[in-house]
Parts: structure tokens; sequence; C-alpha cells
């Protein structure tokens, strides 16, 4: 009877910490694309952050250049707002990260229902690769970095 017991509070205690996992990733998730939705795409490409009360790009704004992040609200919003497309031709690695944001939501609502342990696996694997996940990241927002640069100035700064 007592391990019987043990066992049920083990299991519910694993299941307890699998939920906090998933309000923890659900919570950020789904306010990043409630955001996004609630922005009007700026027409320019960059300024959509504008919005949030923060103020122009620095890096824009001094060097005439994008950062590797400009347009990636612009980007958000309008993917959200259903226009893949020209989200996509805004900044096309933001469309990257808005699906990893919209994975990671039904991720996160998927185990809040039904901890199963899939976070913690997914996590243990990105864990294990973490060096390539990182060097994927770095030429991808490079990557985008070089396109945005290009389209917003016709060239590139070297």
């Amino acid at each position: 009877m007592r391990r019987r017991i043990a066992t049920a509070l083990t299991e519910h205690s694993v299941a307890t910490r699998r939920r906090l996992g998933a309000i923890l990733l659900l919570v950020p998730t789904v306010s990043i694309l409630v955001i996004a939705l609630m922005l009007t795409p700026d027409p320019a490409g960059v300024g959509t952050h504008r919005q949030l009360g923060l103020g122009t790009c620095t890096v824009l704004l001094i060097s005439g250049w994008p950062c590797p992040m400009c347009g990636m609200t612009t980007t958000f919003s309008l993917i959200a707002h259903g226009h893949l497309v020209q989200g996509t031709l805004n900044q096309p690695f933001g469309l990257v990260l808005f699906c990893i944001t919209v994975g990671a939501a039904i991720l996160g609502l998927k185990e809040l229902l039904r901890p199963r342990g899939h976070l913690s696996s997914i996590v243990d694997w990105m864990l294990r690769r973490d060096l390539e996940i990182v060097l994927i990241a770095f030429a991808g927002l490079a990557g985008s970095w070089i396109y945005k640069s290009i389209l917003m100035k016709g060239n590139l700064p070297w």
C-alpha cells in the first residue's frame, strides 16, 4: 500500500513538473504570437516594434545599415496576419523563428493538457546538439541580415 501511494505521489509530482515546464513555455510563446497579431505591420518592412514603445533601431539609426534582427517584428506581424509570402520576403529567418514559436506553443499546450515528457525529450535532444543548433541559427540570422541589407540598401557594407 505504501509503495502504491509513493508511486502515485511520484507520478503526480512528475506530471506537475511537466505541466509547470509547459506553462513556462506556453506563456511567452503565446504572448509573442498574440502581440504579433495585435500589431500593425509597418509598410517600410522595419519599425513595427515602435508600436511597443521601443525606439528606432540604434544600429540602423547610427550606421544606416540594418541590424541582424531588422524586420523580425514586422515579419512576425505579417505572418500572424496571414501574409506568409510578404513576411518571408521581408525577413526570411523570421519565418523560421515564427514556425519555431508556433511549434513551441503547440508543444507547451500539448504537454499542459497531457504531460508525457515530450518537452524534456526535446530539450535533451537540443542539449546534445547545442553547437549545431547555434551554428545553424547564426547562419540563418547572418543570411537574413545579408538579404535585408541588400533589400534595404541595394548592396552590402563591405
